[in-house]
């Protein structure tokens, strides 16, 4: 069995979000990485923290549970989480799930290589 990937990055944008580009899947297997990644990121107190999710490819339930709960801990640092890039499939889950209005979402826009 392959085991799943998560690739995070972590940087500051010219207009002083932090934020953390994922590339693969989020599920049981990688939300810890992003777990400590995020929690990591709103150590640092950023007004926002932006989950790019362009190259996301496969979000499980746990996954999904997971973002609820980091958004939930942005709430209590006093940092906006936002989710950017969502896509189809993100946006077709949440919107199913109806958690789409539990997150602040940013339309779409170029994210850099």
């Amino acid at each position: 069995m392959v085991r799943p990937e998560l690739d995070i990055a972590v940087r500051q944008d010219a207009s002083g979000e932090t934020v953390v580009a994922l590339r693969g899947e989020i599920d049981i297997g990688t939300v810890s990485r992003l777990t400590d990644a995020v929690e990591a990121a709103l150590a640092e107190a950023p007004d926002r923290l932006v989950l790019d999710m362009a190259k996301v490819t496969f979000c499980d339930s746990q996954g999904l549970g997971t973002l609820v709960v980091l958004n939930r801990a942005a709430t209590r640092a006093r940092t906006n989480l936002i989710l950017m890039n969502l896509g189809d499939f993100l946006s077709r889950l949440l919107n199913v799930t109806g958690l789409r209005q539990a997150f602040l979402i940013r339309e779409e826009r170029e994210s850099p290589e």
